[in-house]
């Protein structure tokens, strides 16, 4: 269920701010955007699921809590990141 080595590759260096980036807050909330994607649809089909459902919502906080993070510290940064991942705020 988590995203493979590949797609994890493609969407640090996609949302990475600088060479050899991989912990800035929007590379993990793009990470973690794609696993919440991944666990959402497993869970459409596997409803009874429930540790499953667990590590979901703690993705989820961990997300809100690092892009509140970045809303706090550089708005344009959060705001040009929510854009591109479609997220609503």
């Amino acid at each position: 269920m988590a995203i493979s080595a590949e797609r994890r590759a493609e969407l640090i260096s996609e949302y990475r701010v600088h060479d050899g980036d991989t912990g800035s807050p929007e590379v993990q909330i793009a990470i973690l955007t794609e696993d919440i994607r991944e666990l959402t649809e497993h869970l459409k089909s596997n409803k009874h699921d429930f540790s499953t459902r667990r590590g979901l919502l703690a993705k989820v906080s961990r997300r809100n809590r690092l892009s509140s993070y970045l809303r706090k510290n550089d708005r344009e940064r959060y705001q040009t990141l929510i854009s591109r991942l479609g997220l609503r705020k």
